[in-house]
């Protein structure tokens, strides 16, 4: 039997397309076999795709996340284009969207034109600067720490935006999102400016990845003595995000923009 299921593709953390990081986001009513939602998100070929299911009550769903090669625990991106999914394809008129995940009850909300999400924070503990991390970075760290994912501080932001990593050379470090930042330009617009590296997972920069925030909000806040930080991905697509650590948890806000609506079309899916 064919099926036909709706699929969007959002740029979030953008105000406009062709910004931010694209991610794709399919509605569903039940799920779909763990085979195919995986086989969707590698046809699909961006960085990730969110699925998610409605829950009993107004507003609650659950939601998964996958990249070309795998599930993942926790995307920024990709919640931000399934909340916008909802309330503007959708028609939620609620304020607030509650998501259950692999890292517990996420929440996104309407405030103005941003959706503003509520993430788990995940403050790093310091490592050592390895000689791998050089290699993969293609400069020499200041201070490395590491918690869910590798945050490497670098001396200035210029170093940060000409970095050219060794992306083959992340393969040998133990982690699968590698996150290169440091403080911004005093007087510019941004209090920190990052790039994020994920070949393992399919994805050799990451455009802008909500989740690495999870991390960046709660070492940054306390390194700059401020808890609200103006973030830029410096990546080519490029992105803003303006964080805030508040109640022990990090709220992400941005932007978002709709590509494309689609369908896909699948035969003896159920």
């Amino acid at each position: 039997m064919r099926r036909t299921y709706p699929l969007y593709q959002v740029d979030a953390f953008a105000d406009g397309v062709f910004k931010g990081n694209p991610a794709a986001v399919v509605p569903l009513e039940t799920w779909l076999p763990d085979e195919t939602l995986a086989a969707i998100a590698e046809e699909n070929n961006l960085s990730e795709t969110a699925f998610f299911v409605p829950k009993a009550g107004q507003g609650q769903y659950h939601l998964r996340w996958f990249t070309p090669t795998f599930e993942i625990d926790l995307c920024g991106h990709a919640t931000l284009a399934a909340a916008w999914v909802i309330f503007h394809e959708l028609g939620y008129a609620g304020e607030r969207i509650c998501f259950e995940s692999q890292s517990g009850p996420l929440f996104v909300e309407r405030a103005g034109d941003l959706l503003v999400l509520d993430f788990p924070s995940w403050p790093p503990e310091r490592v050592a600067v390895t000689e791998a991390m050089t290699r993969a970075f293609g400069a020499e760290p200041l201070e490395a720490w590491a918690g869910r994912d590798l945050l490497c501080v670098f001396a200035h932001e210029d170093m940060v935006r000409g970095m050219r990593p060794n992306h083959a050379a992340f393969y040998d470090l133990p982690y699968v999102c590698n996150i290169a930042s440091a403080a911004g330009k005093a007087g510019g617009k941004f209090d920190i400016v990052s790039r994020v590296f994920c070949p393992e997972a399919g994805i050799p920069e990451d455009p802008v990845t909500g989740s690495a925030h999870s991390l960046l909000t709660p070492f940054w806040t306390a390194r700059l003595g401020k808890v609200k930080l103006r973030s830029y991905q410096a990546s080519k697509r490029g992105g803003r995000l303006w964080c805030e650590l508040k109640d022990g948890r990090v709220r992400i806000a941005g932007n978002a923009a709709l590509y494309l609506r689609g369908h896909i079309e699948l035969e003896g899916a159920s």
